[in-house]
């Protein structure tokens, strides 16, 4: 199934999340750091992953700051970085 990443289209399987997505895909950097904009990855699984926050886009409203890792992958997902 597609979805989108930074204005760029990527597939992944059914039944994956976003963050097994994109490490699949090759993206390993979705963010920055606030203070002192250095890279942040995913690191981890689950709800207690520190670093793999992104931003969901949807038709009426924006969501910031959602886990990447407890985010199920649907088709015609639009996300982006945060910070970056």
């Amino acid at each position: 199934m597609q979805f989108a990443f930074d204005s760029k289209r990527y597939e992944g399987l059914e039944g994956d999340t976003l963050a097994a997505a994109l490490l699949s895909n090759g993206i390993d950097i979705v963010g920055r750091g606030f203070v002192l904009q250095r890279p942040r990855g995913i690191v981890g699984a689950g709800v207690k992953e520190p670093n793999g926050r992104v931003q969901l886009e949807a038709w009426e409203f924006d969501d910031p700051n959602v886990p990447a890792t407890m985010t199920p992958l649907s088709p015609g997902l639009h996300t982006t970085s945060q910070h970056a």
